[in-house]
């Protein structure tokens, strides 16, 4: 990649930070305040997550 790709590629990346970082602060925050934790659907979501990749490991061999 030539370097004014490289350099494109990084000041779009600082763009898109700036642009967003409000919203996922705001969010992170009232993550938080929250009353209730969720790690019953965060595991849940996790052994799906892996069994995926398990089955797309063993359908390639």
């Amino acid at each position: 990649m030539a370097l004014w790709e490289q350099l494109l590629a990084g000041a779009i990346a600082l763009f898109v930070i700036f642009m967003f970082f409000p919203g996922i602060k705001a969010t992170m925050e009232k993550s938080k305040n929250a009353r209730e934790k969720h790690w019953g659907t965060l595991l849940l979501l996790a052994i799906v997550l892996i069994a995926f990749v398990l089955l797309l490991i063993s359908s390639v061999q």
